[in-house]
Formats: structure tokens, sequence, C-alpha cells
């Protein structure tokens, strides 16, 4: 719910009608900066009320001016100087339903991931929690810097979402990534955002499994294998910041944390059988079912007693476990998904093909967790995606996080397709 301030010297500019969506629209200090005024036009045609704040650096390639006489309020510069407002970036922040950085420069990207606020905008990102759009535009070895992607990273990680640039002409007469996206692109992007969209997968419900399950020997030890779990809770959170319903049913018990900023249910379990139920309870009410656990193949008979050393050597029957990825798949109803994991040591591409074909699921995320730096508790990954048409992708070695990115936008592709 809206907070309103009461204080009548806090009240804008002007009497905004308190039914339409209040959307900040934030412009920066590059070129693409006039395509931001079709923007406005755009966003005021439609009804919202939009209050627009300029960096200084902005107002050398348009003039507030011109968003002022477009804008339900007048345009927005300083901090400071604003009679009407006196405290101009807590009266946005709290009162938007969205704000909109059209364009988003390097600059920019880097104070708002450093969480500066000393001028109007970046103040105004931080005294908010309504949902942000950066539309980033700059030259494309700016866009390509590995600073500016770390930097759009930590802010993906935070939430907020980001619309690619496009390729195209730029500046100076160069060609390439970095060019801001047309208005009409931004402006269907906000109309869905204000609807309550949140990434490629808002709507989609995803059941997630993690870490290696735990046999019981007797009441001290257990049999269980390397996985960590990073992988999964890394597809966990990567799937909630892309708007997804996330339940996550872990089998992980140390170093591994989820970000609390995430909606995400968790369903412990320690077994092969415990996480075989809270899969098919779970999966019921799934979109997709991503194992990314390493289950035991084989549990046993627990003694009920510790086992004694000077007892001699115990003996231990071995008793398949239930094929959790396979029954998942024979359960699966038209519209749903599921996605396994292969981790193997050899003949990666052959094996991940006949698991696709075996187990009857839609996509394999196959790793060689024998190669150095990747797999069991790396923070990096270097996978196969094999499809049910038998094409085979490779995600050269980048994070986990990285990776999870990769697994899911071939996920929501294959919604998209209609595949499922």
């Amino acid at each position: 719910m809206r907070r309103m301030i009461s204080t009548p010297s806090l009240m804008p500019c002007a009497t905004p009608n308190h039914a339409a969506p209040r959307i900040v629209l934030g412009v920066a200090g590059g070129i693409a900066a006039y395509k931001s005024v079709e923007l406005l036009r755009r966003l005021r045609d439609e009804g919202y009320f939009v209050s627009p704040v300029l960096t200084p650096d902005a107002t050398r390639f348009v003039g507030a001016v011109t968003f002022s006489a477009l804008a339900s309020e007048p345009a927005r510069v300083s901090l400071y100087g604003d009679p009407s407002t006196p405290i101009p970036h807590t009266y946005l922040g709290q009162h938007a339903d969205l704000i909109v950085v059209a364009p988003a420069t390097a600059h920019l990207i880097a104070r708002y991931a450093m969480g500066l606020g000393d001028d109007l905008l970046s103040a105004t990102l931080l005294a908010s929690r309504a949902p942000v759009l950066l539309c980033p535009a700059m030259h494309t070895e700016m866009w390509e810097q590995p600073s500016v992607q770390e930097n759009l990273a930590t802010l993906r990680r935070r939430g907020v979402m980001v619309l690619a640039p496009e390729v195209g002409h730029l500046a100076g007469g160069d060609e390439g990534a970095g060019r801001l996206p047309e208005p009409d692109t931004i402006f269907a992007l906000v109309q869905r955002i204000l609807e309550g969209y949140r990434g490629i997968l808002s709507g989609r419900r995803v059941l997630v499994s993690a870490g290696g399950t735990r046999e019981a020997i007797d009441p001290v030890r257990t049999l269980t294998n390397r996985s960590s779990g990073h992988q999964g809770y890394a597809l966990a959170e990567v799937a909630a910041r892309l708007g997804a319903q996330v339940t996550l049913v872990s089998a992980a018990t140390r170093d591994v944390a989820l970000d609390v900023r995430r909606a995400i249910r968790v369903v412990p379990v320690e077994s092969a059988a415990q996480m075989a139920t809270a899969m098919f309870e779970n999966f019921a009410v799934a979109d997709v079912a991503i194992m990314a656990a390493a289950v035991a193949d084989f549990t046993f008979a627990a003694s009920p007693a510790k086992l004694k050393k000077d007892a001699g050597l115990p003996e231990l029957r071995p008793v398949p476990t239930q094929d959790i990825v396979t029954e998942l798949a024979a359960r699966r109803s038209p519209g749903q998904l599921v996605v396994a994991f292969a981790a193997e040591t050899e003949e990666l591409e052959s094996r991940a093909l006949d698991k696709l074909s075996r187990k009857g699921v839609d996509l394999v995320v196959a790793n060689d967790v024998s190669q150095p730096l990747v797999g069991f508790a790396h923070p990096n990954n270097e996978v196969l995606l094999v499809g049910r048409d038998a094409a085979v992708e490779r995600l050269s070695l980048r994070s986990k996080e990285a990776i999870s990115e990769a697994i899911l936008t071939k996920v929501a592709s294959m919604f998209d397709q209609g595949v499922a």
C-alpha cells in the first residue's frame, strides 16, 4: 500500500490522479536521452502519472523544460532548492509504483550498485521499494566492460530488472551493442511490469532440488556424496529473481544459504525417500521440476544401534532407491517440464544424450565433475544443455549463478515455444 505524506509542504507540484500508476522516469547523461522525451509522451498518453528526474549531465543533452512541459509535474534535477518538495528523493521514492531509468549510463549503474546517493536520481533509487527497470545505453566497449557487467549482475541479484541494449548505430558513427531500445519497446515492458511482470518466469511455479541426500547406516553414520547444493540454491534464487514462485527441496546441510530477500519456500529433507516424497507432492502444482540434487542410488536397512568397530565388519545390504527423475517424467502433465542433471566423469555428451532418452525428460544439464574448478564445492561450473531435439549447447566455465541464468532462460524459451 502506497504511503502518503500528510505534511502540506511535501505535496507534489501538480495534483496527481491517485488511480493512475506513478512512474519516476530517470534520465542519465547520454546522447540517447533524446529518446526519453518520446517515452515520456507515450507514458503520459497512457494516463500514467510521470515524474521526470534528470541527472545534471542529462541536461547537457536534453532540457528539463521539455520534460516539464510533457510530464505530470515539473522535472527535477537537484536534491536541493525545491521549496514545494524539500525532500524530493523520499517523496519520489515512496510514491513510485515503478522507476524507469532510460538511458542508464555506466556511471549511473556503478553508483546504484555501490549505493551512492548524492544526486537526486541515485538517492531516489535508494529511497524506493518500487520495482526498478534500467535501460542501459553506452558504447559497445563500455557495455562489454567486465566492471559494467558485474555491476549489472549485482543489481539483478537485488531484483533490479535490466532491459539489455540493442545492436545498432551509436554516437560518432559507430555500430554495435549498446543502443537504447526504442521507446515503444521500453513502453511495452513498462506496461507488463505494472501488470505484475518481474522477469521471464513471471507467473511460473518452479520446483528445485538441491544438495546430496544422506542414507543412514546407523544413528551416527550416513552414506552421502560430495554435492554441496550450491548449484541448486543458485537456480532457486535466480528463478525467484526472474519472477517465479519457487519451492526448494533441500538436502544441503552446510555452507549454503539463501538470499533472504527472495521469497523461496524451503522443504528440508535428508534421505532419497524423503526427497522423493517432497518432490512428488510439490510437482503436482509446479510448471517445471529441476532435479539439481545428487540423489543416492542405494539406501540401507539402518542399524537401530551404533555399529561398533570391535564387532567386526558390518554387513551392509544396499537397496536401490526410487528413480525420482524418471517418476517425475512419468507423472508429467501437459504443460509441465522436467529438467535432469547428470554429473559424469567421462563420455559427457553421449551419456547426457542417453540419460535424456532413458529418463524421458525435457532437458538434461550435464557436467564433468572430474574437471578442475567445476562442479562439487566449486563456485563455477561448465555444462552441456541437451534438449528433446538432441541439440547440444555448451556453456563455458562461469559462475553457478550465470549457469543458472542460462538454464532458466532455456526453460523459459521452452515454455514460450510450447515445448511443455
